[in-house]
């Protein structure tokens, strides 16, 4: 299941959703730009390392340049490949603009870097003496997603289904979509999340959409209301 697209319409120019995407795409370039050594070396100066959040462990002289507890936030536009990127920049150009305009843009932003914060700090704390260090929007993103189930759990969403041999476009309802990519969020976390061995911050992924779930109220927009209706749609089903 790959969502694509969703049918809900806004009624504004989404500037910071799209700011963010460039944002990390030029983070992205950027540490491409420097080689292998030096996307390393990056890395490990801004991003998130739990042992060092916690005071475990220290960073060499050279390569502590910020602050510990500011890891949590530069963490937040770094990626570890293009599809890291691309995966996680496909979610926030889906449902970033619709929360954009619930909130309006200054209320979003702030969202957008709390949620990320609560889910950097939710992988250092199932993982706190990991010495490896943690990278991506996917926490930050996540706080969208979680915003947006709340919001829009009955927007349809353009979602690639494979069936075999067979390639199936559906609209399915977003609280669908997102119910079910949350519940393999808590599976793959609850058999082990990110060791120190590396992988998949699934606790991060957790942490930010429960917090999105959890501030979604605080930040919309009074005249948002929650479980808003879908847009009709006379399609629902185009296959390949």
């Amino acid at each position: 299941m790959f969502p694509l697209r969703d049918d809900n319409p806004t009624s504004i120019f989404p500037i910071l959703t799209i700011g963010l995407i460039g944002l990390n795409i030029i983070v992205f370039l950027y540490q491409l730009s420097l080689g292998p050594r030096g996307q390393e070396l990056l890395v490990y100066q801004f991003g998130s390392i739990p042992a060092v959040l916690f005071g475990t462990q220290r960073l060499p002289e050279g390569v502590a340049v910020i602050p510990p507890f500011a890891s949590l936030f530069t963490s937040m536009f770094m990626h570890g490949g293009f599809m890291h990127l691309l995966g996680n920049m496909l979610y926030l150009w889906i449902f970033g603009n619709n929360i954009e305009e619930a909130m309006g843009r200054f209320r979003f932003i702030v969202f957008y870097l709390l949620t990320g914060l609560a889910a950097s700090y939710a992988h250092a704390l199932m993982n706190p003496t990991s010495v490896l260090p943690s990278i991506g929007a996917s926490g930050a993103v996540a706080g969208v997603l979680g915003a947006y189930v709340l919001i829009y759990p009955r927007a349809r969403i353009l979602t690639l289904i494979f069936l075999g041999f067979f390639i199936r476009l559906m609209y399915i309802p977003a609280g669908i979509v997102l119910g079910i990519w949350f519940l393999l969020q808590l599976l793959s976390g609850g058999l082990g999340g990110q060791s120190n061995t590396g992988g998949v911050a699934f606790w991060a992924h957790i942490g930010g959409f429960v917090a999105g779930m959890l501030l979604v109220g605080l930040f919309k927009r009074r005249e948002i209301r929650f479980f808003n209706p879908p847009v009709p749609h006379d399609r629902m089903v185009e296959e390949w």
